[in-house]
């Protein structure tokens, strides 16, 4: 990982899920116990507080539950980009995740609910619309 501003610095935890999406591949973690899939990763299930958690690959798929297009913004580097939409989805798995939606920035086309795929930016897991 690069230390730009919107790249986040792996960690000992972290690592496995930053490895990953620099191969294009995106992870969520998955609860023994319980059942329940989440995202962002923890090390224990947000739903049931069990340890027992484990990295799964996600399909990449998820529909758009809400967003928002950025047209200004001071904060390095991201100001350099505007106009971007920040967006949350529903992943296929079940969790929910803040991300950025590309290849729609004018935001026009989006809509609640439709499908969108995961994509990957300098290793950072974005979405872009299905298809």
């Amino acid at each position: 990982m690069s230390a730009a501003h919107d790249v986040p610095q792996p960690d000992a935890f972290t690592r496995p899920y930053w490895d990953a999406a620099a191969d294009g591949r995106l992870l969520i973690r998955r609860c023994g116990a319980c059942g329940r899939a989440h995202h962002y990763p923890r090390e224990f299930c947000p739903h049931c507080w069990s340890e027992d958690v484990a990295w799964e690959p996600a399909s990449g798929r998820a529909t758009l539950y809400t967003w928002s297009v950025v047209h200004r913004t001071d904060l390095p580097p991201f100001a350099q980009r505007t106009p971007y939409v920040a967006a949350v989805v529903d992943l296929a798995e079940g969790p929910r995740m803040m991300t950025e939606a590309v290849e729609c920035a004018d935001g026009e086309r989006l809509r609640a609910g439709m499908e969108l795929e995961v994509a990957f930016r300098q290793g950072v897991p974005v979405f872009r619309p299905a298809g």
